[in-house]
C-alpha cells in the first residue's frame, strides 16, 4: 500500500513538473511550443497526447518597434493519454517512446507570431535527429532573421 502511495506521489510530481515547466516559460516561448504541438497533432500517425518536457536552447532578439525573433529548441514527450485529450493533468509520461526534439523559430510583433516570414517548426524523434538536420535548423532560422537586417538569431541566448 505504501509503495502504491509513493508511486502515485511520484507520478503526480512528474505531471506537475511538466505543467510547471511549461507554465514557467515566457509567453513568447509557450506560443512556439503550442505551434509545435499543433503541427504534431495534425499528423494522422500520432496516436498519443504529447506534453512539453524540457527546453534545450532559447534565444530571443528584440529588434525594436515591438518586433522580436524567437528560437526555441525543446523536447516533447508522449503520454499514456490518447491524442486529443483536453485535460492533460491526468496524463502520465510514457517511458517506452523516444523524446521528440523540436526547434521552432518565428517573428513576433506586439507579442503575437507573425505569418510572414512563415514560422519554422521542425520536430523529429530524438534518435533520428542528425547533425545535418541540426545545422539546417540553425541556418534556416538565421536566414529568417537576416531578411529583416537583424543580427544572427542564435547570437543571443537567454
Amino acid at each position: 500500500m505504501a509503495a502504491l502511495l509513493l508511486l502515485l506521489l511520484v507520478s503526480a510530481g512528474v505531471l506537475l513538473s511538466s505543467t510547471e515547466a511549461y507554465n514557467k516559460l515566457p509567453d513568447n516561448y509557450r506560443k512556439g511550443v503550442d505551434l509545435a504541438l499543433q503541427q504534431l497533432n495534425s499528423h494522422a500517425g500520432v496516436k498519443h497526447h504529447f506534453l512539453f518536457f524540457k527546453s534545450l536552447l532559447k534565444s530571443d532578439i528584440e529588434s525594436g518597434f515591438d518586433v522580436g525573433y524567437i528560437y526555441h529548441n525543446f523536447y516533447l514527450k508522449a503520454t499514456k493519454c490518447p491524442k486529443g485529450t483536453v485535460d492533460s493533468m491526468q496524463c502520465k509520461f510514457r517511458n517506452d517512446r523516444p523524446l521528440i526534439d523540436c526547434s521552432v523559430c518565428y517573428k513576433t510583433f506586439a507579442g503575437e507570431i507573425e505569418k510572414d516570414p512563415k514560422p519554422y517548426v521542425h520536430c523529429v524523434h530524438k534518435p533520428a535527429l542528425t547533425e545535418d538536420m541540426m545545422t539546417t535548423r540553425v541556418e534556416h532560422c538565421n536566414k529568417m532573421s537576416y531578411h529583416s537586417g537583424t543580427p544572427t538569431l542564435l547570437a543571443s541566448k537567454s
